[in-house]
């Protein structure tokens, strides 16, 4: 379990505080979306919890340990594939033989599969690769460490539309009961299908932290027509109509709009 308490963190020079006695705690087991506009903090908040950045005040400790102090009993079992990266100039597998050894739970077998799912050779020259080739070939070393614990800042960014297709199907098979992911992202609709829980972050706030499936049993998403918009609590024009978030009441449940559900909590936050 991830647990954040009065956390507070500004940036050394800035005068802009990002959070302020925040309190959040993150159960074991689902795949969460991190979701704010630009400049709100979710970067910020995925480097804090990793221990990668320290708090002005409070803490985040990872199953009991201190994030801040960075032990190595924490950090083999967390594993951060940020927006921006650099590989070295060397094979896959000259990077696997001298970093792998760090990781007590790193399986082969998982890297080659996803390597397989994604069409990428099993070693290639890491410093030939594309963007795109290079993210495939990191998110599949990072599934295949076997960290409990797998934090994933834009990974969509760079990755064309099979490749997002492919990278749905990469994290849900290296998915289980014991690991936590937290995505970071605006790409939305390159997630929505994958999520268990959804985190909006506003001005140092938590505007929303509920599961998928608490929203889908409280609220369908929806194409209705201008004479049927009574209960609406937030709508968006569309070529097919008006895309509506509205109570669920008695009707079937509908997939998660994550786009929609954004809009309507960080323009209608009292509805």
């Amino acid at each position: 379990m991830i647990t954040v308490k009065d956390l507070t963190f500004s940036y050394p020079g800035s005068s802009r505080m990002i959070f302020r006695d925040l309190d959040l705690t993150l159960q074991n087991g689902a795949i969460y979306g991190l979701l704010g506009k630009n400049g709100m903090g979710k970067s910020t908040l995925l480097y804090l919890i990793t221990g990668m950045l320290l708090p002005r005040k409070g803490s985040v400790t990872i199953d009991g340990l201190t994030a801040s102090k960075r032990s190595v009993e924490m950090l083999q079992d967390i594993f951060v594939v940020s927006e921006e990266f650099e590989l070295p100039p060397v094979t896959l597998e000259e990077y696997v033989n001298v970093t792998a050894p760090f990781y007590p739970n790193f399986s082969r077998e998982t890297m080659e599969k996803c390597l397989a799912d994604f069409e990428m050779t099993e070693n290639p020259k890491l410093n030939e690769l594309s963007m795109g080739q290079k993210k495939k070939v990191f998110m599949s070393f990072a599934l295949a460490t076997g960290t409990h614990y797998l934090f994933m800042d834009e990974p969509t960014n760079g990755l064309d539309i099979p490749s997002k297709a492919q990278f749905r199907r990469v994290v849900a098979h290296g998915m289980d009961e014991n690991r936590t992911i937290i995505i970071s992202t605006h790409q939305v609709h390159d997630v929505d299908m994958l999520l268990d829980h959804v985190l909006i972050l506003e001005d140092s706030n938590i505007l929303l932290n509920t599961s998928v499936a608490d929203i889908c049993e409280k609220y369908v998403f929806e194409y209705r027509t201008p004479d049927d918009m009574a209960d609406v609590i937030y709508a968006e024009p569309t070529l097919q109509g008006n895309a509506v978030m509205a109570p669920r009441g008695d009707k079937p449940e509908t997939p998660l709009n994550l786009e929609l559900l954004f809009n309507a909590v960080t323009k209608v936050k009292k509805q």
